[in-house]
């Protein structure tokens, strides 16, 4: 019980606004649990009087009987309408918040875990908390109705009421056992669940690498390894449910019979008149379901323990880590930055060594270096994707420990090799970093990233929807869109993580073109495959095994350092 409540605690976090309504939905279930329990009582009030002979009073109980019978409906209905608004209100609080702290998590900790863990999360098991009113109100609504049943039933008889208190108790315990056995299997499932999920968004996210790699055969083979472990979890618990509910049953059938040879005993020994009898069976009868309740309700309360065990570690810290950003806020950055003597590895595998270099406002510089060397390190850290292990990172001086979210990433964008496009309209992708976009500022941007012409021969040029991942654009097509959500967040700082290594000569040659319109007025870094595209950078650095082995012009490294000149001769005889 004190787990349940503990879920009540959580889902009343996210009441806010609907406390109100709430509590109306307390009063009008309290409201139809009394009808409900006076019904059968002014029932056996009707078959008495028309047993007895008694017309007159029967048309009086027949009224009341109408009335709350009416009543009855009328608060089950209001209950029903309001409590669908109940569940949708607080799924959608507990869904946004979740969603929330899945965005805190660190990426090392999001890097561990798969996907499907946190889509199972934010899927199954927000509804399942959200539905937990319906459990107070509607399942416990029906123990007291039961409860109200048994009460009865020791009235109108004693001896009855003790063998229906023995058999409620016999069944109670069997579907105690069942609840136990299936909340070990519930949570082993859930498991399984969530790696069949990560699986699947790998499908879908991945397919068309799939396709290229040919690989279909060796993905279909661990999805269907998954989906077998899955079904044959998902089948253990089905069979523990149906093999202890079937007993249950039978033990009901058997107590039934019992029942009734007893039931006749009580009559022909005068305990009790045939019209009360039939009233009692019928209390009884309606009161079959209770054993089943009871047990739903101890699985109700255990699973509903599991999901918000499940949540509490995404909103909590223990199991994963949140970001950490601190509380200086910087309204704009002029764009200088050091590196000051900075470690870091990813777990035993070091990439950054003493690493230290400084580089001014507005300047356009590039890193080269081999695959592997800590280029792409070097961003991520800068934008605070990851922590250093020791040293220090400034921005303007101050330590980017010390800075908040906002100054950081709302003064630093990376333009990736394959950067993402959300399932928009490209009007829709670059209002996503300016609500208030003007259609003069879209096009201008537009513009720079050379991307306007290609937009204007589009049917519906700016309201064209490009498809999830932008697949309705090309590499450079996607590359110059991104260029054009920078150029409008008007960040101070602007990292290209090789994008223009998988390009065509044209292709590079207009981002080329693209980013040459920006430089003087950013702080422009760029990671760079093909040499050629930074030659007129104003700071080179070439970097091996997380160091930084030499730096300057394109023209001083080609004269002064042996492996960024052989790099250089290579590309050449390649093109």
């Amino acid at each position: 019980m004190k787990k349940f409540i503990k879920c009540l605690q959580f889902v009343w976090r996210y009441s806010d606004g609907i406390k109100s309504k709430i509590l109306f939905l307390f009063i009008v279930n309290i409201l139809n649990i009394a009808f409900r329990i006076a019904t059968p009582l002014v029932s056996a009030q009707v078959i008495i009087k028309l047993s007895n002979g008694d017309y007159n009073s029967l048309i009086y109980w027949g009224i009341i009987l109408f009335t709350i019978t009416l009543l009855e409906y009328s608060t089950y209905y209001l209950s029903r309408t309001r409590m669908s608004f109940v569940y949708q209100r607080l799924s959608k609080a507990i869904t946004k918040d979740i969603a929330e702290n899945i965005l805190k998590i660190t990426n090392d900790d999001l890097d561990k875990a798969g996907s499907g863990i946190f889509l199972q999360r934010i899927n199954s098991d927000t509804d399942k908390l959200a539905d937990i009113f319906y459990i107070v109100f509607d399942v416990i609504g029906e123990v007291f109705i039961h409860v109200g049943n048994f009460v009865a039933i020791f009235i109108l008889n004693y001896i009855a009421g003790i063998f229906v208190l023995l058999m409620m108790v016999i069944l109670f315990i069997i579907e105690n056992i069942r609840a136990k056995k299936k909340e070990k299997l519930d949570k082993i499932l859930r498991k399984a669940r969530d790696n069949l999920s990560t699986t699947v968004s790998e499908l879908v996210r991945g397919s068309r690498d799939i396709k290229m790699l040919n690989s279909e055969k060796d993905f279909l083979s661990k999805f269907d390894k998954d989906v077998d472990i899955y079904s044959e979890k998902y089948l253990r618990l089905r069979n523990i449910t149906y093999k202890w509910r079937l007993l249950s049953w039978n033990i009901d059938n058997i107590l039934e019979l019992v029942f009734i040879l007893l039931l006749v005993f009580i009559i022909k020994e005068k305990y009790i008149v045939s019209a009360s009898a039939v009233v009692l069976y019928t209390y009884v009868r309606n009161s079959h379901g209770f054993y089943y309740l009871v047990g739903d309700l101890i699985s109700y309360f255990k699973e509903f323990d599991v999901s918000r065990n499940r949540l509490e570690e995404i909103i909590g810290d223990k199991l994963y880590k949140k970001e950490k950003f601190g509380d200086v806020h910087l309204d704009k950055i002029n764009g200088d930055f050091e590196f000051r003597n900075v470690d870091f590895s990813y777990g035993k595998n070091k990439v950054l060594k003493n690493l230290s270099f400084k580089i001014a406002a507005n300047s356009t510089v590039a890193f080269v270096g081999k695959s592997g060397t800590g280029k792409t390190t070097i961003f991520n850290l800068l934008v605070k994707m990851y922590d250093v292990d020791s040293g220090q990172i400034l921005i303007d001086n101050h330590d980017v420990k010390t800075l908040d979210k906002d100054t950081i990433r709302g003064n630093i964008t990376i333009i990736s090799q394959n950067p993402y496009i959300f399932n928009m309209t490209i009007k829709e992708n670059l209002q996503l970093v300016k609500k208030d976009l003007t259609d003069e500022e879209m096009k201008e941007a537009c513009r720079l990233a050379c991307l306007d012409k290609f937009i204007e021969n589009l049917e519906n040029k700016y309201d064209t929807v490009i498809g999830e991942g932008g697949v309705n654009l090309s590499g450079g097509q996607k590359q110059r869109l991104a260029i054009a959500r920078a150029l409008i967040q008007k960040t101070e700082i602007i990292l290209f993580d090789e994008a223009t290594s998988a390009l065509d000569n044209e292709t590079q040659y207009e981002i080329q073109k693209a980013i040459e319109n920006m430089e003087g007025e950013y702080t422009i870094l760029i990671i760079a495959h093909r040499l050629s595209t930074i030659k007129k950078a104003n700071k080179i650095f070439y970097l091996e095994e997380g160091q930084i082995i030499d730096s300057g012009s394109h023209e001083y490294l080609i004269n002064n350092c042996k492996p960024y000149k052989y790099l250089y001769e290579t590309e050449i005889e390649k093109d």
